[in-house]
């Protein structure tokens, strides 16, 4: 998605239990995210503190890389959600935008730990293993076993139980469980074989025409392949899934275009399938990190080091297995998160993004370049990774987002916005916005038709992507020029340098701070 969010913790068990206060920069244009390019005066370039949570200790925040909604949970375990609501993916009961983060009135007797974010769903988890969703449901990605109801508008209880966490793809949802031989349960659309049950379900919906569909799995289901085996990470592309066992393997499944899987072929797996580098000597570390994005997937392995695979740039050859990613090398990487085509870590006491961006979610700032092809800090947020009595200060030089207030409102709704019916002007970003009402409905139509969709609808893919090793036209258009990605590798990044100028925000390998 477009928007990033940084929550700002402490060291130790006890700050993470305290939390932080989070910070947001990108798009604030929900109906217009991933569809139009939005005037540049409406999005938050920089880390920007929001007005619903100046003072408020955040521990988890989640959203997606076909999202255009967040989670945010406080250490009290409440739940607040805001962005697109089209599809009562906010779980407020009604279709409202909401700028601000609104409080989840129906899950107000539960305490959540834990949540992901769909295209248009939303999942949460509770102290007592227990989940809730809310949202679209039309292919059963909301695990109630059941697709009666297209649309929940208020959370629902799925048919898991002992949860410890979840990750939602663009229209499915992966469980991981502490119940024995059934550690992994997947629902929803199973088109490109992301459940990891061994089939797409198509069938074909006419007798006397071709007009394929897939059968809708609403009940979770734990997948038989992985059932010897304790999963203990995931992470959800839009459409393919990274699983990490309890000895450190690595496993992906789903569409492989691009070499998302690091298989080395574009090709779909309907089964998780082992990935052949994070084997031996090379297995994951148990505080290792995961990450999926729309066209690629990340991990932390021996030592920290940072892999990556899949498409990483918008020119050039694409990663077909893990990589290392040199620049990156010798940091302490403890968080990751991938957006459509852009990435942002947390490492050391440094906040480090880059990739291809249209909101200012990478955070650099008004003066600070758009894109970046390689991991840049983030000038503003660096080190905030401190205690939160030692960054007051820090804090109260960046600007707070009121977002926009309905005239005459001061409850829990003030931010919500009735979708497709105003046309936003802004000043500056570092303002209060002036919400103008017009007439204009969005001529982008129904968001189910896929305007988050994964590259296979709005990508060009230069390689043949199969399925079962057969040609499949996704993902396929015009062939991006070929630059070699590893080229005259200039060597930034191998270890941590003895010592480097304070004034470099570029990651090449650059810390203030020695071994």
């Amino acid at each position: 998605m477009s928007p990033s969010g940084a929550v700002e913790k402490s060291e130790g068990d006890e700050a993470a239990l305290r939390g932080g206060e989070l910070l947001y920069c990108g798009g604030t244009i929900w109906e217009n995210m991933g569809r139009r390019t939005a005037a540049a005066e409406s999005n938050l370039v920089s880390p920007t503190r929001l007005r619903t949570f100046v003072g408020v200790d955040i521990r988890f925040v989640a959203s997606g890389c076909s999202s255009c909604h967040c989670v945010a949970l406080d250490v009290g375990g409440r739940c607040y959600t805001w962005g697109r609501n089209e599809k009562s993916q906010l779980g407020h009961g009604d279709t409202l935008n909401r700028n601000l983060p609104t409080f989840v009135h129906g899950l107000s007797k539960h305490k959540i730990v834990s949540a992901a974010t769909g295209r248009n769903h939303t999942v949460v988890i509770t102290d007592d293993g227990k989940s809730f969703s809310f949202g679209f449901n039309k292919h059963g990605q909301l695990g109630t076993g059941s697709t009666r109801n297209e649309i929940e508008a208020f959370p629902v209880a799925s048919s898991v139980s002992e949860v410890t966490t979840a990750a939602c793809g663009a229209d499915f949802t992966v469980w991981l469980s502490s119940v024995e031989g059934s550690s992994i349960l997947t629902a929803g659309l199973p088109q490109y074989g992301q459940l990891g049950h061994g089939t797409d379900n198509e069938y074909n919906t006419k007798e006397s025409s071709v007009k394929l569909a897939y059968e809708p799995q609403s009940r979770p289901r734990a997948i038989a392949s992985l059932s010897g085996k304790t999963i203990t990470k995931v992470a959800c592309g839009t459409n393919h899934t990274v699983a990490v066992d309890s000895d450190g393997f690595v496993y992906t499944w789903g569409f492989g275009g691009y070499g998302r899987l690091g298989h080395r072929e574009p090709k779909d797996e309907w089964v998780p399938r082992l990935v052949e580098v994070f084997q031996r000597k090379n297995v994951l570390p148990h505080d290792a990190v995961i990450s999926a994005g729309s066209v690629n997937s990340a991990c932390t392995g021996g030592g920290g080091q940072l892999y990556m695979w899949g498409k990483l740039k918008t020119t050039g050859d694409e990663w077909m297995y893990p990589k290392p990613v040199l620049d990156l090398s010798g940091w302490n990487i403890r968080c990751m998160a991938s957006g459509n085509m852009h990435h942002v870590i947390g490492a050391d006491d440094s906040c480090i993004s880059w990739g291809h961006a249209q909101y200012g979610e990478l955070g650099y700032g008004q003066l600070g370049p758009k894109t970046s092809t390689i991991p840049k800090k983030v000038d503003s947020l660096e080190g905030m990774h401190v205690k939160r009595e030692n960054i007051g200060d820090l804090l109260d030089k960046l600007e707070v987002y009121d977002g926009e207030t309905a005239e005459g409102t001061e409850d829990d709704n003030s931010g919500a916005i009735r979708n497709q019916t105003n046309k936003r002007e802004v000043k500056s970003a570092s303002t209060k916005r002036k919400q103008e009402d017009t007439s204009k409905e969005d001529d982008h139509g129904d968001p189910d038709s896929d305007d988050h969709e994964d590259e296979s609808n709005d990508e060009p893919d230069s390689r043949k992507s199969k399925r079962r090793g057969k040609p499949s036209s996704r993902g396929r258009g015009k062939g991006a020029k070929k630059i070699a990605s590893e080229a005259k590798n200039s060597g930034r990044g191998r270890g941590r340098p003895k010592s480097v100028s304070k004034g470099s925000s570029d990651c090449g390998g650059k810390k203030g701070k020695s071994r």
